[in-house]
């Protein structure tokens, strides 16, 4: 089968479509033939070695690339539930693997794989595991009325705001000027324009404070300053933890992949609660063309790979 990896980590050039044998699955794994398989930052951020840099995750020979995908089981391992033919998306969490969902196939934990959402096409059904599950995720932690999301036209700041408007919060969006229709639609209450002094903004809207941020852009502290005393800053993994000040809990979140989280998305999506956006489609022999495109910026929805 073909696959994608980094071993030089030099960047989107320098990664590698190889030929490699069809992976099996072991006790309580599925194999999925992959049908799409979305393009995330973290992607690009392993390509780079930005990751190994940080000490998020040892030097390695070969990193395996993708986390999300969609596509059919065709082979199980003992104690698995899934079923050959079952039409599934799955989570791939570990950063350090040699083979990932960039690929032909794929071998998962059934617990990371559930069955795809119904009436969803599988290019789109692919792209919203990983980002899904990390607001999901976010916005659990955050109890409260009101709550700020930076990043919020971002893959995991939009559906952070879908999700938090769901859970019946106001919900205040800090994003470029050009995406203020766009987060709107997402169902913010409120815009601030990421360029200015965003603490100062919500505060006019939230004089206190809101009662959390889910900080998808990774401001930091100066996210943190728009939180009122005793609130809540979710941080997500991939910059330096903001102190804890005026008694506010910093919480690094680290997503991990389960089945209940999963289905509860499944369900959103069929509900049509959180949303699905697929901006452009690449073929696997074209994935250096999507990384560096998603390294370049301004996406709007998810780059996806389709073998």
């Amino acid at each position: 089968m073909r696959a994608v990896v980094a071993r030089r980590l030099d960047g989107p050039d320098a990664i590698e479509l190889i030929e490699t044998d069809v992976p099996e699955p072991a006790v309580g794994q599925v194999r999925i033939k992959v049908a799409a398989a979305a393009v995330n930052p973290v992607d690009v951020a392993v390509s780079t070695g930005v990751l190994v840099e940080f000490g998020l995750t040892a030097p390695r020979e070969q990193f395996g690339l993708g986390w999300d995908v969609a596509g059919t089981v065709d082979a199980v391992g003992p104690g698995s539930q899934a079923q050959v033919g079952d039409t599934v998306i799955g989570v791939a969490d570990l950063l350090a693997q040699t083979l990932k969902t960039h690929a032909e196939y794929v071998v998962l934990d059934a617990d990371a794989v559930v069955r795809a959402p119904e009436g969803v096409e599988l290019t789109r059904a692919s792209t919203f595991g990983l980002n899904g599950l990390t607001a999901l995720q976010a916005v659990k932690a955050l109890p409260g009325e009101t709550v700020l999301v930076t990043g919020a036209a971002g893959g995991v700041g939009g559906y952070a705001v879908e999700l938090a408007k769901h859970a019946g919060q106001t919900v205040i969006a800090s994003a470029a000027a050009h995406d203020e229709e766009l987060v709107r639609r997402l169902g913010a209450d409120h815009f601030v324009d990421r360029n200015g002094d965003v603490a100062a903004a919500v505060r006019r809207i939230a004089p206190a404070g809101v009662d959390g941020v889910v900080d998808a852009a990774v401001v930091g502290i100066a996210a943190q300053e728009a939180v009122r005393n005793g609130g809540r800053h979710v941080h997500l993994q991939g910059g330096p933890r903001p102190p804890q000040l005026r008694g506010i809990t910093v919480e690094q979140l680290f997503v991990h992949t389960n089945r209940d989280d999963l289905e509860e998305l499944k369900r959103l999506v069929e509900a049509g609660v959180i949303s699905t956006r697929v901006a452009e489609t690449y073929h696997l022999d074209e994935v250096a063309n999507a990384y560096k495109r998603l390294a370049a910026g301004g996406v709007r929805g998810r780059l996806v790979l389709v073998p």
